[in-house]
């Protein structure tokens, strides 16, 4: 991925040029007065959570008891404070 530095005027002019540079995969740094105040970078398409999810399958481990609420728990909440 390369780096473009370009000032508002510029970007202004050929806006469309530099957006296809970030479509390419280049960041576009946008500068006021010589100072970056801004970054156009590429979209990343992110992948769809039930892909995720499927990636861990067989993964992932629950104990028997995991709904289970703990005896000393339910004592401390049915205790006077």
């Amino acid at each position: 991925m390369n780096q473009v530095t370009v000032n508002v005027r510029e970007l202004r002019d050929n806006l469309s040029a530099y957006l296809s540079q970030a479509n390419g995969g280049d960041e576009v740094i946008i500068t006021l007065h010589g100072k970056p105040v801004a970054k156009i970078v590429p979209v990343v398409a992110k992948k769809p959570v039930s892909a995720l999810l499927g990636a861990m399958q067989g993964r992932i481990k629950m104990a028997p008891d995991f709904d289970e609420t703990p005896d000393d728990l339910i004592d401390a909440m049915e205790s006077d404070l």
